[in-house]
This record gives structure tokens, C-alpha cells and sequence, in this order.
């Protein structure tokens, strides 16, 4: 695919609030739990969507692929789903006498994988390549995945039945945790009116086309952030590792992805350059899930009360900074 080239600043603050009203128009009531989703899979990451079951998690996924447009895949995650079944194998063909690959379902620009976490860990680990350098390696061959690639995935809380808790390296690697939250007694009214007839997001077109997201993507990245407010997110980050309780903190990883979704957010805000408050208001869904406290439980609440701690406490620069 030949590459689009760079988007304007207005012409990438218009294409990334049009896939939040897109997806708005889906999902009713959630318009934080919309931008972040966005944000994060404008900056160039994957979108980890958690939720008690029948929340609207599923919903909010494919409404953000369908507003994408380009090709789509949607797994659905169990026990005894294989690795094979979702990068592919290779399969004998006797016309040939050789093996041929066929590709499984990651190939595909929008990929939902729904109740990730009921997949065994030996699945889950399928996805760290694809994750990490959108391709995946089937015996000792590695194939590149579409350009762009975005994996969305949804997992119901860990005390949940049958589910399995998802290796560090793979919560590494998604961008945000998003919890989209129960609705005001209006707002479900509204959904539970609208959804008599059919699933709202059947109806959804494409507000832009998939082969633009890569220019969009470079858009954001080449937002302006000042040595002030890097310094400051890095700083955030560091004292993760040395928060009271925390056996492994945040990541490198975790800072480049903080600093990219806070680009996005100033893209999606129409601002030429970051703000120390786009770090502040990012800081626990980007950061929260991927720490590893002294007995944990499985569950994100205790690390995104550690990250509301730091924020609290470590200085923010001065605006120029």
C-alpha cells in the first residue's frame, strides 16, 4: 500500500472527531471511555476494553472498526482456542507437494478478539508479535501483517468465571485499559429503545478510510511536546518503580505510549502542542494496568489508585516548560 501522505493538523483534529461521533452515535453516555479508545488507536496502539458482561464492550469495539472502514475480524475467545486458529498455519497441498500458508484471523486491519481472557495463556501469547511488530511467525516463517493493524480486545474482570489473567508482557503492550462504565437510567432507556429492532452498529458507516490512519497516526507523533512535559511524564513513570508495594513498575514502553496518546488527545482537542494536563488525564488508563503489585489479585484497581497517588505528587512543569 502506498503511503498517504501526512495529514494537516485540521485536516487530522477533523478525521480523529470524526471517529469519536461516529462511535458516539453507537455508543450512548460514554464519551470519555470513546475519546480515550480513539486516542489510543490514533497514537498507534491496541485498546484492552473491560467490563462485566453485557456492558457494551463488544458494541464499542466494532463501532470503532466499522467507523475505521477496512478489513475487519472478530474472534471470540475460549479454552480451547488454539494459536494456530488465530495467526494461521500452514496447510499440505498434494497438487503442489509443498505447504502453503494460510493466514487466520489477525490478518485483517481491525481485529477484535472478544473475552480475550478466557483464552489459555499459550494463546494469548500468540498475539505478543502481532502486537508488538504487527506480524507473526508460523513455523520459523515471518509474515507482516496489514498496514495499519489494530487489535481491539475485551475481557470481562478477572474474578469472573473461566477466565485466565493476561501475562504482563501482553498488558505491556496495550495501550490503554478503557472501562466504559454503566449508564445513566436515561441514556439506557435510549440504548434499550434503540436496539428493539436491530444492533445500532449494523448501520454504522465508515467515516474515513482505513489506508488514511497511518498519516493520521504520523500526524499525532509529529505533535509538539516540550522537554518540560516529557521530562514530566517520564517522571511519572520512574516513580512507579519505586512506589511502595509495586514489584514491577511501569515500562519504557508504558512512557513512549503515555506521551503518544497524550499527541492524540492534543490532536483530538484541536491544540498544537501537549499539555501537562493531557499526561495528568491519561496517566491511569495508560499506565495503571500495567503494573505488578506484592499480592495481586488480578485486578487494575489497586495499580490505577497507585498512578492517582503519583500524579497527585509529582510536580507538573510550568506551561512552556
Amino acid at each position: 500500500m502506498t503511503a498517504s501522505p501526512m495529514a494537516a493538523p485540521e485536516s487530522a483534529h477533523e478525521q480523529a472527531q470524526a471517529l469519536v461521533s461516529a462511535v458516539e452515535r453507537i455508543v450512548l453516555g460514554r464519551r470519555s471511555a470513546v475519546e480515550l479508545t480513539v486516542a489510543a488507536v490514533i497514537s498507534g496502539g491496541h485498546v484492552l476494553i473491560e467490563d462485566v458482561p453485557g456492558s457494551g464492550k463488544t458494541t464499542m469495539a466494532r463501532a470503532l472498526a466499522q467507523a475505521l472502514g477496512g478489513t475487519f475480524r472478530r474472534v471470540q475467545a475460549t479454552a480451547d482456542l488454539m494459536p494456530a486458529d488465530i495467526t494461521g498455519s500452514s496447510v499440505w497441498e498434494p497438487a503442489r507437494s509443498a505447504f502453503s500458508f494460510v493466514p487466520g484471523p489477525l490478518f485483517a486491519n481491525v481485529v477484535l478478539v472478544d473475552e480475550l481472557n478466557r483464552a489459555s495463556p499459550r494463546t494469548q501469547s500468540a498475539l505478543l508479535e502481532a502486537m508488538d511488530e504487527a506480524a507473526v511467525t508460523v513455523d520459523g516463517v515471518r509474515h507482516l501483517l496489514p498496514d495499519p493493524f489494530v487489535l481491539l480486545a475485551t475481557q470481562n474482570p478477572f474474578e469472573q468465571w473461566g477466565t485466565y489473567p493476561l501475562p504482563e508482557g501482553q498488558m505491556d503492550r496495550f495501550t490503554a485499559l478503557v472501562h466504559p462504565g454503566l449508564n445513566a437510567e436515561d441514556v439506557e432507556r435510549q440504548i434499550v429503545r434503540d436496539q428493539l429492532v436491530a444492533p445500532t452498529v449494523d448501520l454504522l458507516r465508515p467515516v474515513m478510510h482505513v489506508g488514511d490512519l497511518p498519516a493520521l497516526r504520523r500526524a499525532v507523533r509529529g505533535t509538539h511536546v516540550s522537554d518540560g512535559v516529557l521530562g514530566y511524564a517520564v517522571s511519572i513513570v520512574g516513580a512507579t518503580r519505586t512506589y511502595p508495594g509495586v514489584a514491577i513498575g511501569a515500562s519504557t514502553r508504558a512512557a513512549i505510549a503515555l506521551v503518544r496518546c497524550a499527541q492524540a488527545r492534543t490532536v483530538l482537542q484541536g491544540r498544537p502542542h501537549v499539555l501537562p494536563d493531557d499526561i495528568k488525564a491519561l496517566a491511569v488508563a495508560v499506565l495503571g494496568h500495567r503494573l505488578v503489585l506484592a499480592g495481586d489479585d488480578g485486578g487494575h484497581a489497586r495499580g490505577q489508585q497507585v498512578i492517582a497517588d503519583i500524579v497527585a505528587k509529582v510536580p507538573a512543569p510550568l506551561l512552556g516548560a
